[in-house]
């Protein structure tokens, strides 16, 4: 199984657009909490704001930075982050590294009384667990120097993001701990039927081999049994012959079975490569992207699930 992602190797092309594409950073530079009597929450990206209203529910306003779908390894703030945070009562990150925006971004809101949520706290980060080949010289390396960030791909793990979050609410606003409790409990049951379906259904196929264009996915492989052999990296566009060789003789050596794309990508060489190779080409949705419904969690994860099961065969 090949799996081609590049959800965190996009470059931001909507970040000219931030403040758009993102509503809820203008409401909240323009909305103080006061108004509403309700907590303002900010969050970072999609998966955080998904746990975070999960657990919020309707007692808190919960808002996002980066709109969906744009890079966060590379976003550059805007006046409205700014803003956003500065008149905001807590801000909940993934942490590990991943959103290096934020500090300059929180130094400029001067906002003393912000309580910062540290979603990943007590969780043990996996550094690189597969070699990385390179396809290119120029493709530009996202460091994951406190470890790889995307803990959120595996339900356990999602399970510990959602207490801390729920720990963190309850210390922000103690006067709403029962919504927090009562709303991370139904969540976190869950993520606990979807760990137990992962689980059920992989370990039909164990050990399945599979390389990833994008090194989101070492807690999923690791929690189910999955193989992660290597880190391919390409570029989107301006491909040379070079590249596109390089390419191929690293899904000819592994030998996959099928090439992922995330949601919305259009990469030449992902269609050049599965025409090529005579390999079908499916997606594996790492959750950058989608819908700000909660519940789109769990349609995403199940949806991979399908995927891995299919691919894994």
């Amino acid at each position: 199984m090949l799996s081609i992602t590049t959800g965190c190797s996009q470059s931001n092309q909507t970040q000219g657009k931030t403040s758009e594409q993102s509503p809820q950073a203008q409401e909240a530079a323009s909305t103080p909490s006061v108004q509403s009597g309700k907590t303002k929450v900010v969050t970072t990206f999609l998966p955080i704001y998904l746990f975070t209203k999960a657990v919020a529910g309707n007692v808190a306003d919960v808002e996002i930075l980066v709109p969906p779908g744009t890079e966060v390894h590379e976003y550059q703030a805007t006046p409205e982050n700014v803003k956003a945070i500065a008149t905001a009562n807590v801000l909940v990150k993934n942490g590990l590294g991943l959103e290096e925006f934020l500090e300059d971004t929180i130094k400029n809101a001067q906002n003393p009384k912000l309580t910062e949520i540290d979603a990943s706290i007590g969780i043990k980060p996996l550094n690189e667990i597969s070699p990385v080949v390179k396809t290119t010289q120029e493709e530009k390396d996202h460091d994951h120097t406190q470890g790889n960030p995307h803990v959120w791909l595996d339900p356990v793990l999602a399970k510990q993001q959602v207490t801390n979050i729920r720990d963190g609410l309850i210390a922000a606003n103690p006067a709403n701990k029962a919504t927090y409790e009562a709303n991370a409990t139904a969540y976190i049951k869950e993520l606990e039927s979807l760990n137990s379906e992962f689980q059920q259904t992989l370990q039909k196929n164990p050990s399945c081999t599979f390389i990833t264009f994008h090194d989101a996915f070492p807690y999923l492989a690791k929690r189910y049994n999955l193989k992660q052999v290597a880190v391919v990296e390409i570029p989107e566009d301006q491909l040379s012959p070079t590249d596109v060789q390089n390419a191929i003789n690293a899904v000819k050596k592994y030998k996959v079975k099928a090439l992922f794309s995330e949601p919305g990508v259009d990469n030449k060489l992902l269609t050049s490569l599965s025409k090529d190779l005579k390999l079908n080409l499916r997606t594996l949705d790492s959750l950058e992207t989608g819908e700000t419904n909660p519940q789109h969690y769990f349609k995403a994860m199940k949806a991979n699930l399908q995927t891995l099961e299919t691919a894994c065969k």
